[in-house]
Parts: structure tokens; C-alpha cells; sequence
């Protein structure tokens, strides 16, 4: 049993001391959700309005596994796609000497050589919005890279905007009408989308929770992308841009549990999921499953009792979803503790505390 009292109280109390001002937590097991609760506000200024169980979060890095993962999943799972063919030999660009090495896998573990993050956005918004995606992809291409690929892992938003490319060459699609047409319009999902122009029309800024106060928009961000990168090339690229409810990513991951443990195979082979999840151990120290993050063996964020066949990730915004495939535990928390500020850092320590309060329950 789950004692819904304390981890009710716990959450509150997250919302009472600042460390996000609003949260939705969804706890399941054996694929039923046993714990659903929202707390606080969805935002504070210029109003403050209540968070709610359906309120749309900006997921953030989530689109890393959630969305381009998801993607290279099935591209892989149809033989449309094969993690170690080299990128020169699927890109239509000029490749340095020093890349030719990168692959999908390396690109999906981190270790591809790339640097973490770049501010592409400031010279970006000079050109025409339709151009822009290319010229970030040329212009990642020219980086200098941080390492020899394959001998370090190092998280990077530039592997999976490289990511989204790869997957419209190998599909032919964009990345949205692909992530449509093969998991979220199947799924039903009216809540879970990657805002690409159209799709604030659905819904009002209000649906949405906040997050920062933005000084290089100069106004409240709610409904449009918190990443000036993904902002800048037309609101997504494939390290972020993915919007959703809890219960609609609950969807996503119950989905990809099923195929783990063979119960269903309709959208993918049980192995091509079980080939995600496995951390690749390609460098010492890595913690790096395909697109997944698995626990660190110190100051996970998952806490101290998901097992180490558990995999996970975080976003910047606040979001996060752990997974323990031996327990058969999910873990979602959706906040916005960048709202109004991205300097308040107390999720660090938050999360595995009310990670491990779950766990000790269930056990």
C-alpha cells in the first residue's frame, strides 16, 4: 500500500517552501496508477491560478526519450534505421575528419564528441525563421568537438537536435508528423504535442503551467517553448519542444512498460524497447541507456531505492519520469520551478527525497 497522506503532505510542503510553485505527481505499479495528485499553482504572475491534474506542462528535455527517442525506436524497430551506421553515410552535409565516427548510439548515449549546449539562438533570430533549422544544423556540424566520440559521455542538446535530422532523412517525415502518425494520434493523446506554429490555437495560455520570466522574450512564458534554441528555429527541435499532462506521458511510458515485458507488441518488438533501456557501458562511469538516463550508483535523482534496472530523465523546466523495470514502479513529477525564475534549484534535492518516500511505501 502507498500511505497518500504522506506523500500528499510531502508534496505541499514542496509548493510551501518555494521548491516549484505548482506540481502533478502520478505513482504507479503493476501498470495501474496507485497516487495522483496536483499542488500549488500553475502560475503566479501576472496571475495566480491553481495547477490542475490535466494542467499542460512544458516538458523540456522529456522530448529527448519521450519524443526523438520514441521516434528512433520505431525507425529502428522497422530496419528503416541502424544505430551504428556512421552519420556521413545518412547526412546530406559535409562532414569533418574528426566526425566521421559519430553514430545514432553514440549521439543517444551522449558520447558523440558534441558539447553540452550553445547559445545558437542570439545569431539565429537574424535570419528568416524557415532557414533557420538548417543553419543550426550546418553550424553543429562545424563545431569543434569536445572530445574523441566514443571516449566520454557528456549530455548534450546539440546530439539531439542532430537526432531530429537523422530521423526526417531516415523516415522522410518531420519529427511531429512522424511522433503522430506512429505513437500520439494511435494513442489518442489530446494533450501530448510538440508545438509546431498551430497549436496554441487549441488551447489558452491558461491550460498551460508557467514557467520562466523570460528577459530575452521580456514576458511570462506559457504556452511557446522555454528553450531559446528549440524557441528560435520555430518552437521544437529534438532535444526539446514537447508539451504534455502527466496522464497523458503515464500513456507513453505504461506504453513502452507493455513492450518491456512482451505483454504487447503492437508498436514496437519487446527487444528493440529492452535494447533502449540497457545502458550501454561504451564509457567508464556512464549512466547512459539509448536516449535513457539510468540511476547514478551516487546522488541519483531517482533516490536511493529505484533498482539499477531502472531507467529515467529530467528535464530543465522541472519534469521528470523514472521508470524501475524490476520493481515495476513510474514515477512521474511534472513541475515548473523555473516559473518565475530558473534560479531556483531546490529540485535537486527534492526529488530523491520524495523518491525515496514513494519507494520506502511500496516496499
Amino acid at each position: 500500500m502507498i500511505d497518500d497522506t504522506k506523500i500528499k503532505d510531502l508534496l505541499e510542503k514542496g509548493a510551501g517552501e518555494g521548491v516549484y510553485p505548482g506540481a502533478v505527481l502520478i505513482v504507479a505499479r503493476g501498470g495501474e496508477i496507485v497516487f495522483r495528485e496536483a499542488t500549488g499553482c500553475r502560475s503566479l504572475i501576472p496571475e495566480s491560478h491553481p495547477m490542475e491534474e490535466d494542467t499542460i506542462f512544458d516538458l523540456a528535455s522529456l522530448t529527448k526519450p519521450l519524443a526523438t527517442t520514441l521516434a528512433l525506436m520505431r525507425l529502428v524497430d522497422s530496419n528503416e534505421l541502424d544505430l551504428d551506421q556512421p552519420l556521413v553515410t545518412l547526412l546530406p552535409e559535409p562532414f569533418s575528419d574528426d566526425k566521421h565516427a559519430i553514430t545514432p548510439r553514440l549521439l543517444l548515449c551522449h558520447s558523440a564528441g558534441f558539447v553540452d549546449w550553445k547559445p545558437f539562438y542570439h545569431e539565429l533570430v537574424n535570419h528568416d525563421l524557415e532557414k533557420r533549422k538548417g543553419i543550426l544544423r550546418s553550424k553543429i556540424l562545424q563545431e569543434p568537438l569536445a572530445y574523441v566520440p566514443g571516449d566520454q559521455a557528456l549530455y548534450s542538446d546539440l546530439g539531439f537536435m542532430i537526432l531530429e535530422w537523422v530521423i526526417e532523412k531516415a523516415s522522410g517525415m518531420k519529427l511531429t508528423r512522424y511522433l503522430e502518425q506512429h505513437f500520439y494520434g494511435t494513442l489518442s493523446l489530446q494533450k501530448t504535442f510538440i508545438i509546431d506554429g498551430n497549436r496554441l490555437d487549441e488551447y489558452p495560455p491558461n491550460a498551460f503551467a508557467s514557467t520562466e520570466q523570460c528577459p530575452w522574450r521580456n514576458k511570462v512564458i506559457q504556452g511557446e517553448v522555454h528553450d531559446e534554441n528549440a524557441y528560435a528555429v520555430g518552437g521544437y527541435s529534438g532535444h526539446a519542444g514537447l508539451f504534455g499532462t502527466a496522464e497523458e506521458v503515464y500513456k507513453i511510458i505504461k506504453l513502452l512498460r507493455e513492450h518491456y515485458f512482451g505483454t504487447r507488441q503492437d508498436f514496437l518488438k519487446p527487444e528493440t524497447v529492452r535494447t533502449f533501456f540497457t545502458r550501454q557501458d561504451k564509457v567508464e562511469g556512464s549512466t547512459w541507456a539509448l536516449g535513457w538516463d539510468t540511476p547514478s550508483f551516487k546522488d541519483s535523482s531517482s533516490g536511493r531505492f529505484f533498482s539499477k534496472n531502472s531507467v529515467g530523465h529530467l528535464g530543465f523546466t522541472g519534469s521528470s519520469v523514472w521508470m524501475d523495470l524490476e520493481k515495476d514502479v513510474v514515477v512521474i513529477l511534472l513541475t515548473n520551478r523555473v516559473h518565475p525564475t530558473r534560479n531556483n534549484e531546490k529540485i535537486r534535492a527534492f526529488r530523491p527525497q520524495i523518491h525515496d518516500l514513494i519507494m520506502e511505501d511500496l516496499n
